[in-house]
């Protein structure tokens, strides 16, 4: 896959062995026979997940955005629907949901697609959602400085879902607004009205 390159997690690849031997110690701990055939290779299966769901501490989200673009388009831009999966820093337990940016140029651009990397390299590390709707927001107004910036994030959190409380189906829902979408109520209906549809 394109691009797929720029999100090896570096430290987690230097360290396979290391991980691998505590996934290993862990099942153990928990009683589990580690010999049995059914988990001889988890210990190997764990340490590549963890390569590719925490890859986002191999890339700085700044760059993410890379090259931009000069463009006189002034008017409300959004990137709705952005699949994301992250992982709860307090229990380790997975969330997932969408991200929606929108963003009002003043001159420069980013591609569409650098939006959803950017929302990749921000989830794809131990995360709570209000961090990462604050970061998205923070990174789009320093490298694109636009007029304004608005982020909505949906999750649903398997540790709230799947332990705890076990509330399946509850959704959280965060915001972060920059710029002009901070003063200008009509430019935060208008976000919102064009998600709805």
């Amino acid at each position: 896959m394109a691009g797929k390159k720029e999100y090896v997690n570096e430290m987690v690849d230097t360290n396979r062995e290391k991980i691998e031997h505590h996934v290993k110690e862990i099942l153990k701990l928990v009683g589990e026979d580690v010999e049995r055939e059914g988990l001889l290779e988890t210990p190997a299966r764990v340490t590549r997940m963890y390569e590719e769901i925490f890859a986002g501490y191999g890339v700085d989200p700044r760059e993410v955005l890379g090259v931009t673009f000069d463009e006189q388009h002034e008017e409300l831009v959004i990137v709705r629907d952005i699949v994301y999966y992250s992982q709860c820093e307090h229990h380790m337990a997975p969330f997932f949901g969408r991200a929606h940016i929108g963003y009002i140029p003043s001159g420069k651009i980013a591609g569409l697609s650098k939006l959803a990397r950017l929302v990749d390299a921000i989830t794809r590390r131990l995360q709570v959602q209000e961090r990462i709707t604050s970061q998205i927001a923070d990174i789009m107004d320093e490298v694109l400085q636009p007029h304004g910036v608005m982020v909505v994030v949906e999750g649903e959190h398997l540790c709230m879902c799947a332990r705890g409380v076990k509330k399946y189906g509850s959704k959280t829902v965060t915001s972060a607004v920059r710029g002009e979408f901070r003063t200008s109520a009509a430019l935060r209906s208008e976000f919102l009205s064009l998600l709805k549809q």
